[in-house]
C-alpha cells in the first residue's frame, strides 16, 4: 500500500525555487518515496524522529506517521540542517 505525500507550504514553495531540471529529479524521488520509504537513500537524523532522503546535493526532510509521508524541508546540503 502507498504512502500519502503531504507537501509542507514552506517544502512546495522552497521546490518551486528551484531550477526545474532539480526540482523535476526531487518530485521523481518524493514520489518513489511513496512506494518505499525505507529504501537505501535515506536516513534518520540524530536526535529526530524525521529522516532525510538525499538526492544529489539537495536534502529532503520528511516525517512518518502510519501511511502518511509528510515533507518538512527541501534545500541544499549546506543550509538544509541549519536552524
Amino acid at each position: 500500500m502507498p504512502f500519502k505525500i503531504i507537501w509542507d507550504e514552506k517544502s512546495w514553495d522552497a521546490l518551486n525555487k528551484l531550477e526545474p531540471s532539480i526540482s523535476r529529479r526531487i518530485l521523481k524521488k518524493v514520489d518513489e518515496l511513496s512506494e518505499n520509504p525505507f529504501s537505501k537513500d535515506i536516513k534518520r537524523l540524530k536526535g529526530s524522529y524525521d529522516f532525510r532522503l538525499r538526492i544529489g546535493d539537495y536534502r529532503v526532510v520528511f516525517a512518518i506517521e502510519q501511511n502518511v509521508i509528510q515533507i518538512l524541508k527541501i534545500g541544499h546540503r549546506k543550509h538544509i540542517y541549519d536552524y
